[in-house]
């Protein structure tokens, strides 16, 4: 331990930086507000709040964050699939009902008229969760992605648009979805999507090099998240919980507990299983990426995405 702690030190002057997302409530944060990590990792931890995956992708890649909380697989896939060597290294939560596209409530459109959508002016965050949803979504309902005015936004920029009419539709998340959901309709429920094959979840991400050259920190952070997510999961420390939780968020309770709410949060053993880690994760990275490539996203997916998920991290953390 001393060894690894030592390397740490050397390696990142005894800190490492760590991204999450605001209004984007988690087990992690009572931990991290805790200070249950630096208790069990020994080092100074630097926490970074990100707008989107994509710039937590940029943020690895210049070595100024050594892991990401819930990072959204398609990000995380386009960085992957571009050469950047950065791996999923556990399952951070699954939210098909909170990651959707929204419909201005002025047009009327549902599932069943979503072909009226041709001509509308979309915002997408593009390279993101929602973004993936959003072509799917499109793809299913027959709706040429030509035929639609589509422009790049963060969800809370859109959904400040939606709400002043000057986008028809916007795609997002968290406590930026519920505010797009003031003004307006969602085209499938989240169970219709997981139907489709879309399903929606985050990792906790790491450039491969930290991954290699601190295991055993790492695995120790993974320790502390999956001990957080038990926590949450048993449903008995949901009061003490849900307030600190709220806070580091930067929401208000309700907010808060309607939004942990629709998440999923597996324990360490289910990722390990076949659904997630033993092989469902890495399948789902390559259909993720041949939707991007069809779609014009990215120039070109992997052959396979095996080497971008490290279980081993997360193996040692169970053993713990």
């Amino acid at each position: 331990m001393a060894g690894t702690q030592g390397a740490m030190a050397a390696g990142h002057g005894g800190e490492i930086t760590v991204a999450y997302f605001l209004e984007w409530p988690m087990p992690f944060q009572y931990a991290k507000e805790k200070g249950m990590y630096e208790d069990a990792m020994g080092v100074k931890i630097n926490w970074v709040s990100f707008d989107t995956g994509t710039a937590m992708s940029a943020a690895m890649a210049s070595g100024d964050v050594q892991i990401s909380v819930s990072q959204g697989i398609p990000p995380f896939v386009v960085a992957a699939s571009a050469g950047q060597d950065i791996q999923v290294v556990d399952i951070a939560v699954s939210y098909s009902e909170n990651d959707n596209c929204v419909v201005s409530e002025g047009l009327e459109i549902d599932k069943e008229s979503a072909g009226e959508l041709a001509g509308k002016k979309v915002a997408v965050p593009l390279g993101t969760a929602a973004h993936f949803g959003f072509l799917e979504q499109m793809n299913h309902f027959g709706v040429s992605l030509d035929s639609l005015e589509i422009v790049d936004m963060a969800p809370a920029e859109s959904a400040a648009a939606l709400a002043q009419g000057s986008i028809d539709m916007a795609c997002g998340w968290g406590g930026a979805l519920r505010r797009m959901k003031e003004h307006g309709n969602v085209l499938l429920t989240g169970a219709e999507k997981e139907e489709l094959g879309i399903l929606v979840f985050d990792a906790t991400t790491v450039p491969a090099a930290f991954a290699a050259e601190e295991g055993e920190l790492l695995a120790k952070f993974l320790k502390v998240t999956a001990d957080a997510n038990d926590m949450w999961n048993s449903g008995a420390n949901t009061a003490e919980m849900l307030p600190i939780i709220a806070k580091d968020a930067g929401m208000d309770e309700a907010d808060a507990a309607a939004t942990i709410g629709t998440f999923i949060f597996p324990s360490a053993g289910d990722q390990l299983g076949e659904k997630w880690l033993g092989g469902g994760a890495q399948s789902f990275m390559k259909g993720v990426a041949d939707v991007f490539v069809a779609a014009g996203s990215i120039d070109s997916a992997l052959d396979s995405y095996e080497n971008a998920v490290n279980a081993a991290p997360l193996t040692s953390a169970s053993g713990m």
